[in-house]
């Protein structure tokens, strides 16, 4: 017998449809902070662009593993859900 019944409906931002999966966006969700700390927090030496595009790039797998929605993903008609 369940004590406890917890249900949740995962959102999508309004007017889109999630094609991300848990697993996905967990990966993005890790590779997008070690980006992001390669480029801002750890001293590795590397060009100034580089850190520029490694910080965006970071940034936009984070963006996509909170919303759970990837526009290349809905481009190319995959979902990982």
């Amino acid at each position: 017998m369940h004590l406890f019944k917890i249900r949740f409906k995962l959102r999508s931002p309004k007017g889109y449809k999630m094609n991300v999966g848990t697993l996905d966006a967990i990966i993005r969700a890790i590779v997008g902070w070690i980006l992001i700390h390669l480029g801002t927090v750890l001293k590795v030496q590397m060009s100034k662009p580089l850190k520029i595009i490694l910080l965006i790039i970071g940034l936009l797998l984070l963006i996509t593993a909170i919303t759970r929605y990837c526009g290349l993903y809905k481009l190319f008609n995959i979902s990982t859900m």
